[in-house]
C-alpha cells in the first residue's frame, strides 16, 4: 500500500496506526504510544471505550441511516440532553464541527432577516481562530494559509485582533453587524483562553446592540476545560454554539445549538443534511455525552489538568531554552516552545508520545482523553521531559 492515490493535502507523520485502547495507540510495527492528541480533542473517552463500542454494535444491528424526512428518536433524545444541559432550546445535528459552524453562521444571518433587518450580515471573528474548512468557515477565521487560492474573500466576514477592545466595541456597534464568533479557548491559535471578564463584557455589548454571540466549542467544549462547556467558567452563555469532536467520542457527529430566539429564522427548507443526525451517530453521541457529562469525568479533568500544569511549569523552569510558556485551560494544554514545534513533535514521537502542533504561535498541544489516569499523566510528563532533554542535547551538539 502507498499514499500515491490520496489527495496530497496532509503532511502526515511517518506513523501507521493499527489499533488503540484507552490512551494507548499501537502502530503496525507493534510500537506502543501514549496518545496525547486524542484525534485532536475528539476521542474524549480514549480509544475503544466499552460504552461506545457497545452503542455502535447495538445500533448497527438495528438501523444505520434513514432520511430526515422521518422522525429519528435518537435525535430527539440527544437534543433533549444537550438542551437540558446548556443554554440552548433547539439543536441541528451535523456530521462535523465545520458543518456545525456553517449552520451557526446561517442561523445568525437568518435571525436578522426574520427580525426585518436583512442588512445585518457582517460576522466578526478573531485572529488566530480556526472554525473548520468549509468556505464559510475559512472566511470566518480568515487564516491566509487556508483562504489563499480560493478566490476573493466572502462578503460580510471580518477579523478582529485578540484583545483589541476598542475595535471590538466599534464592530459590535455597527448597524450591519450580525454576530461575533469566538472560541472561548483557541486551539489552532496557540491555546489562548479569552479572559472570563472579556467574555462577560462581550455578552453585555452584544445585548446592547442586538448582536448575536456564536461560540465555537468544537474543540474546547464537551468537558475539555473541566466544565461541560468552556463558557461556563465565565458565568454567561452565547446565543448559538457549535460543538462536535468529543460529542461522538471519535464517531463523526456535530451539532449547532441555539436559543429559540436566535433560531427564529431557521424554518422548514432553509437548511438540511443527508447524513446529519443519522441513527448510528445519535446512538454513539448519546452514549458519549451521558458518559462525559458526569462528576467523575469532569472532576478528573480538573485534577489531571492541575497536575499537568504544575509539572509543565516545573519543566519550564528547568528548560527555559525549550519552553517559553504554559497556557490553555483544563486538558486543552498549550506549551509555547523556543525550538520549532514540529521538530519537537517528531522528537516526542521518538519517546513514544504523540503531540499536536498549535498553529502559528509555535505551540504544541496536549489533548489527552478526559479519563486519563494520574499514572498516565505522570508518564506523559516523563516523556515530555525526555523530549526536552533530547532537544536540548541536539541544540548543543
Amino acid at each position: 500500500m502507498s499514499t500515491e492515490h490520496l489527495m496530497g493535502v496532509y503532511n502526515r507523520a511517518p506513523l501507521e496506526v493499527d489499533r488503540g485502547k484507552g490512551a494507548r495507540l499501537w502502530s503496525t510495527d507493534g510500537t506502543e504510544y501514549l496518545d496525547c492528541v486524542a484525534g485532536i480533542s475528539t476521542n474524549g473517552l480514549g480509544h475503544a471505550h466499552p460504552v461506545l463500542v457497545e452503542a455502535v454494535k447495538t445500533q448497527a444491528e438495528k438501523l444505520w441511516h434513514v432520511s430526515n424526512i422521518f422522525r429519528i428518536p435518537g435525535q430527539e433524545a440527544l437534543a433533549d440532553e444537550l438542551c437540558a444541559n446548556s443554554f440552548a432550546d433547539v439543536v441541528f445535528f451535523t456530521n462535523s464541527g465545520t458543518e456545525a459552524v456553517e449552520c451557526a453562521l446561517k442561523t445568525a444571518r437568518k435571525h436578522h432577516v426574520a427580525n426585518g433587518q436583512p442588512e445585518r450580515i457582517d460576522i466578526y471573528g478573531f485572529d488566530g481562530s480556526f472554525h473548520g474548512r468549509t468556505y464559510g468557515a475559512i472566511n470566518a477565521a480568515a487564516n491566509p494559509s487556508y483562504t489563499e487560492g480560493f478566490g476573493p474573500p466572502m462578503e460580510g466576514f471580518h477579523q478582529l485582533k485578540w484583545g483589541d477592545h476598542d475595535a471590538i466595541k466599534a464592530a459590535i456597534a455597527q448597524p450591519t453587524t450580525a454576530a461575533i464568533i469566538v472560541e472561548p479557548v483557541q486551539g489552532e491559535g496557540g491555546c489562548r483562553a479569552m479572559p472570563e471578564h472579556c467574555l462577560r463584557g462581550l455578552r453585555e455589548l452584544c445585548d446592547q446592540y442586538g448582536v448575536l454571540i456564536i461560540f465555537d466549542e468544537v474543540q474546547c467544549g464537551m468537558g475539555r476545560t473541566g466544565k461541560l462547556w468552556a463558557h461556563e467558567w465565565a458565568g454567561m452563555a452565547p446565543d448559538i454554539m457549535a460543538v462536535a469532536k468529543a460529542l461522538g467520542g471519535g464517531f463523526p457527529i456535530g451539532a449547532c445549538l441555539a436559543t429559540t430566539n436566535a433560531a427564529k429564522g431557521m424554518v422548514v427548507g432553509v437548511h438540511g443534511s443527508t447524513f446529519g443526525g443519522n441513527p448510528l451517530a445519535m446512538a454513539v453521541g448519546l452514549a458519549a455525552f451521558t458518559t462525559i457529562n458526569t462528576p467523575a469525568i469532569l472532576d478528573n479533568v480538573n485534577a489531571i489538568a492541575g497536575y499537568l500544569k504544575q509539572q509543565l511549569v516545573g519543566l519550564q523552569e528547568r528548560f527555559p531554552d525549550v519552553i517559553a510558556d504554559v497556557r490553555g485551560k483544563g486538558l486543552l494544554v498549550g506549551v509555547k516552545l523556543i525550538p520549532n514545534n514540529r521538530e519537537f513533535m517528531a522528537t516526542a514521537r521518538d519517546t513514544q508520545q504523540l503531540l499536536i502542533a498549535g498553529g502559528g504561535d509555535n505551540c504544541v498541544r496536549m489533548l489527552p482523553p478526559l479519563n486519563l489516569t494520574l499514572e498516565e499523566a505522570q508518564e506523559a510528563i516523563r516523556r515530555f521531559e525526555g523530549a526536552c532533554e533530547a532537544v536540548r542535547a541536539k541544540a548543543a551538539a
